[in-house]
């Protein structure tokens, strides 16, 4: 084996490209397939291949089995941690005479509650796509306003970091209660005979509406201040360079913000339960109290899932399309 002085001395003309690359005296170390061992099927592969790398005197072929070594015993640990957790799992539900798998998981009780769940939760789903589209108007012109330009428009922008500060400190069960209670109470011709679909829609947009429009400011941040000056050159007032220029490309870099606050939105739909919506938590509850059994607590909670992780892989989907358009792009 070459010592590493000697390859230092020796001409370039003479020294290997892929020991120039590699460092002269990298062995495998045996830690890692050793720890690999708790799952043997690939930790005695992983410490088989730390044994070569060390044994081997070719410099390729040292640096090939210390990958592999170390590649199966990151397998190795890996599989054996999600095999704890399996078992940890199997074993909570199987604990105590099956207690938990027969409070949670009981198949006949999820069989004859689901329909009715599944039917209330399109109610969530409804409030949820509403308060949105909202949601996502009332934010655009809170972020608009927030970035009016001039000293005349100072007291816009104040009462809309005002609103936005309020609403964003605030709970959002606490505006809930304080719209679904408090607008009835009012005697208002319009607010105060809201339904609970309307008055639980309504809390929603005001409250999600203050965090979008941070995000639609982050945007419009965003957008190079070039843009701006290249509208206003070719006559565009401050409206018309927002809205053909600054909008749209802002609104095509927050799309995955987007998709992330609706599912915290259709997550937070399950608050209005406590207006008496009956809507997929609510009816749950019922259920539960009726059987004396949780399991439509997990009948509501497959309904959530089914919608939310699929909107998740699909918002990383568009981030990591974004990033590899930008890095394109550079």
């Amino acid at each position: 084996m070459v010592s590493f002085l000697e390859t230092r001395v020796r001409p370039a003309s003479q020294v290997d490209e892929t020991e120039a690359l590699t460092p002269p005296l990298f062995r495998a170390s045996l830690i890692w397939p050793i720890a690999g061992l708790i799952f043997p099927p690939t930790g005695i592969a992983a410490l088989v291949m730390a044994l070569k790398s060390r044994q081997a005197q070719d410099r390729k072929d040292m640096l090939r089995y210390a990958t592999r070594s170390r590649l199966l015993a990151q397998y190795s640990l890996s599989i054996a941690f999600a095999i704890a957790v399996v078992g940890f799992v199997i074993s909570a539900l199987v604990a105590n005479d099956y207690a938990v798998a027969e409070s949670y998981f009981d198949p006949e009780i999820l069989g004859a509650g689901f329909p009715q769940i599944a039917t209330a939760f399109i109610r969530n789903l409804w409030v949820s796509v509403v308060a949105q589209i909202l949601a996502v108007i009332w934010g655009l012109v809170l972020a608009v306003s927030r970035s009016l330009p001039g000293r005349a428009a100072a007291p816009v922008r104040f009462m809309a970091v005002l609103y936005i500060d309020l609403f964003r400190g605030l709970p959002a069960l606490l505006t809930i209660l304080i719209i679904g209670f408090g607008l009835p109470q009012t005697g208002l011709p319009f607010v105060s005979n809201l339904s609970l679909f309307a008055s639980g829609t309504l809390a929603l947009t005001i409250v999600y509406g203050a965090y979008l429009a941070e995000t639609f400011r982050a945007g419009i941040e965003s957008v190079h201040w070039s843009q701006v000056a290249a509208g206003r050159a070719i006559g565009l007032n401050y409206f018309q360079v927002m809205r053909f220029v600054v909008v749209p490309q802002a609104l095509r870099s927050v799309i995955p913000p987007l998709l992330n606050w609706y599912i915290s939105l259709l997550k937070d739909t399950s608050l209005l339960s406590v207006l008496g919506l009956l809507e997929g938590v609510n009816t749950a509850r019922i259920l539960v109290t009726a059987q004396s059994n949780l399991t439509s607590l997990t009948g509501v909670s497959l309904c959530f899932l089914a919608v939310t992780i699929p909107l998740a892989r699909f918002t990383d989907y568009l981030i990591r399309r974004n990033a590899a358009r930008l890095r394109g792009a550079g």
